[in-house]
């Protein structure tokens, strides 16, 4: 029989967790805040450190998380980042995280995890625990009056483990292109930063004496035969975005989704996408997105975040969507003269991204970053490589990205499933062995013990 229990009553402790802000140093002891969380744990990249006796100051002060805790970002994200501690984690310390530490003789941690993540807490969340609107905070102390449906322990176990592994797969996909990535990234840097391509015997190009020409207008050493070109030169055409009308109204016929900055890492599979469905002019269905289209953002980013974030689409990525594909008015869309340049131009203009070049093509209107885009492209000169070895790496990378995509497009499938479940599961709609059938499409199996497993369909 299911039952309702305030949170506190469920919970050892409900802490709030202080915000510290410690030097930027890369020495010393973690420091962990809702940066560097991600749906189920953390990631250690670009974590801030601290000295050694002010990790022992903040430790007496209850800021380091024990397994089995939950974690709760507060900053921003309206339940967004909630999991829980599976493994000690050592000698770190959190700032701007809520803790939870659940009784486990009444509830399972990974549970409660879920169910906060349920759209109804989510609601009331908002409703009544957050402050601000520049940089909404979610305040922990009253979190415990939350009422939760409460099972006995073994459901609730199963009920775990069915979302669970769903997020398992979801991880694992993730993963498997977080290595895709690598291994394109890595064959690019091989033979067209360090000119390491495949010579006419199949060896490294610059390493065994391939002849390398000095370059003036570049100021080093480029492979003999490669021109150096400006960026414009690669592109065909561009096209502005558009925003349409949120409704369908007179001319304003063609659905489509839209594209914004915001979804540009999403397209990429380093984030969420949420791109709204909007209704544009028939006319201006010339802007619809084609295979081998880039998005360029144009109008955005941060002081620490330069514009002109990039985006490609391809075959595998309008199949993510139901409705054709625009960007927004601060995107821009580019097209290529020759399209097997397409990973090429991305890696080219990635690897100028990272480094900060284009911070310095920006301009400024009304408070907002602008990308200075014709003058960037039409003076930004890089090296153009031949054409045979871009389309030996063409047909390399353009598996790699399709099954990307794929592992997106059943990772949005996955998390569908997984919200849908969940709130189902919950409140006894749908038993552990009815969640089997909508998940077996996913190759997840679940027995009617509620364990899961990978495995082949039958």
């Amino acid at each position: 029989m299911n039952k309702m229990e305030k949170l506190n009553s469920l919970c050892i402790k409900i802490t709030d967790g202080s915000h510290y802000s410690p030097p930027d140093t890369n020495k010393g002891f973690p420091m962990l805040s809702v940066k560097d969380m991600n749906y189920s744990n953390f990631s250690y990249e670009a974590c801030k450190y601290i000295s050694k006796e002010e990790y022992e100051k903040l430790k007496k002060a209850d800021c380091k998380p024990k397994l089995n805790d939950i974690l709760i970002a507060k900053d921003g994200s309206y339940l967004k980042h909630v999991f829980v501690i599976r493994e000690e984690i050592e000698q770190a310390i959190l700032s701007s995280i809520g803790i939870l530490r659940p009784d486990l003789k009444k509830i399972f941690p990974q549970y409660l995890k879920y169910y906060l993540h349920s759209k109804s807490v989510k609601k009331e969340v908002v409703k009544k625990y957050v402050s601000g609107s520049a940089l909404p905070r979610i305040i922990l102390k009253n979190f415990g009056e939350i009422e939760i449906i409460i099972k006995d322990l073994p459901t609730q176990q199963k009920i775990a483990k069915v979302l669970s592994t769903i997020d398992a797969k979801i991880e694992l996909n993730t993963k498997i292109n977080q290595e895709l990535e690598a291994m394109a990234k890595t064959l690019y840097d091989y033979w067209f930063v360090q000119f390491d391509f495949p010579n006419k015997q199949g060896k490294p190009y610059k390493s065994t004496g391939g002849k390398m020409v000095y370059n003036e207008e570049l100021k080093r050493d480029i492979p003999e035969g490669w021109e150096v070109k400006t960026i414009d030169e690669w592109i065909n055409n561009d096209k502005s975005g558009d925003w349409g009308k949120e409704t369908e109204q007179g001319n304003y016929t063609q659905k489509v989704s839209c594209v914004r900055g915001t979804d540009l890492n999403g397209l990429n599979g380093k984030g969420e996408i949420n791109s709204p469905t909007r209704f544009i002019l028939e006319k201006n269905s010339h802007k619809i997105l084609e295979n081998h289209d880039l998005i360029i953002e144009i109008s955005g980013g941060s002081p620490t975040q330069s514009t002109g974030r990039l985006a490609f689409i391809t075959e595998e990525t309008l199949e993510r969507f139901e409705n054709p594909l625009i960007c927004s008015n601060f995107c821009k869309v580019v097209t290529l003269k020759k399209e097997k340049y397409l990973f090429n131009f991305v890696y080219q203009w990635n690897r100028l991204y990272d480094n900060g070049v284009l911070f310095g093509w920006e301009g400024k209107t009304s408070g907002i970053k602008n990308l200075l885009f014709e003058s960037f492209v039409t003076n930004q000169k890089e090296v153009y490589p031949k054409a045979d070895i871009v389309k030996r790496y063409y047909d390399f990378a353009k598996p790699i990205h399709a099954k990307k995509q794929k592992n997106l497009l059943e990772n949005q499938q996955l998390t569908e499933l997984r919200d849908w479940l969940l709130p189902m599961l919950m409140n006894g709609q749908v038993t552990v062995n009815e969640a089997a059938e909508y998940s077996k499409d996913f190759d997840l199996r679940i027995a009617a013990e509620g364990e899961l497993r990978y495995g082949k369909k039958e």
